[in-house]
């Protein structure tokens, strides 16, 4: 039973970690708008960590 909640909670701290990447990531993108903003966005996301 226990493994099963070890599993169940996974998801959960996943999506927890992208929210404060995403977070993060908005902070640093500042004032950029469009293409610019976009780009940044992809790449900033896209790192590991």
């Amino acid at each position: 039973m226990t493994l099963g909640l070890a599993f169940a909670a996974t998801p959960a701290l996943a999506s927890n970690s992208q929210q404060s990447k995403m977070t993060d990531c908005n902070k640093q993108a500042g004032d950029k708008k469009g293409a610019d903003r976009k780009a940044f966005m992809k790449s900033c996301l896209s790192k590991n960590g």
